[in-house]
């Protein structure tokens, strides 16, 4: 094991075991070095990578910190491996969105209230009826995002938002240009909606799968 990673391990444990907990400030880094018996250079380079991977904060003139560990925040990276994507991966990326997006959906189907059916809807009913192919996008991510949190899990939610940035949209965007695919698209979510407004967790999960699967389709074409 290089020693870098030898020092990231360390410092992982401290935290999976509780000693170090969410918002706790490091020791200095001379004591911390010295009770791992590490190096301070490789002790750097170690806080150097967690922070990166937002596990722990480097506030200069301060200190550092473990963040709040929070999925969201960790999952963030997750965002910049979308975005730095190689062509030849984009429709795996969409493959694991037909995975995780109709178990969330299906969630949401005993979980959403009457507010948020309302807000989706209202969402929904904004596009109006030839919407460009921008509005289009923004709403289809929108629709996702807003569906993934009624999910009740924070983790699942903050997967599936790391996997819609800016190559998820314009990966959606190609697929959505074509002359005809709003209609199918809107026509998609309200049946995903319907589903969730009835409560029917199984109905909720077929019209997400089906929704994603002609994404991938229509991407598949159009790569």
């Amino acid at each position: 094991m290089a020693v870098t990673d030898e020092a990231i391990e360390k410092i992982k444990k401290m935290i999976v075991s509780g000693e170090l907990r969410p918002g706790d400030r490091l020791p200095k880094e001379s004591e911390l070095a010295a009770a791992l018996g590490l190096s301070r250079n490789s002790l750097r380079e170690a806080v150097r990578a967690l922070s990166l991977i937002r596990v722990l904060d480097v506030r200069q003139g301060d200190g550092t910190y473990v963040t709040s560990l929070d999925p969201q925040v960790l999952l963030e990276a997750l965002r910049f491996v979308v975005d730095v994507h190689r062509d030849d991966t984009e429709l795996e990326f969409l493959a694991v969105r037909r995975i995780l997006e109709p178990a969330a959906t299906a969630m949401a189907a005993s979980r959403i209230t009457p507010a948020g059916l309302a807000a989706l809807a209202a969402e929904l009913d904004a596009l109006g009826p030839s919407p460009s192919v921008e509005a289009l996008v923004a709403a289809d991510l929108a629709f996702h995002r807003g569906v993934a949190r009624w999910s009740g899990n924070t983790v699942l939610c903050s997967l599936l938002d790391g996997l819609s940035g800016a190559a998820a949209r314009a990966r959606i965007r190609r697929a959505l240009a074509v002359e005809g695919v709003a209609d199918r698209i809107v026509g998609e979510h309200r049946a995903v909606l319907g589903a969730l407004r009835d409560g029917d967790a199984e109905a909720a999960r077929s019209w997400a799968t089906v929704h994603i699967a002609g994404v991938e389709q229509r991407l598949r074409q159009a790569l």
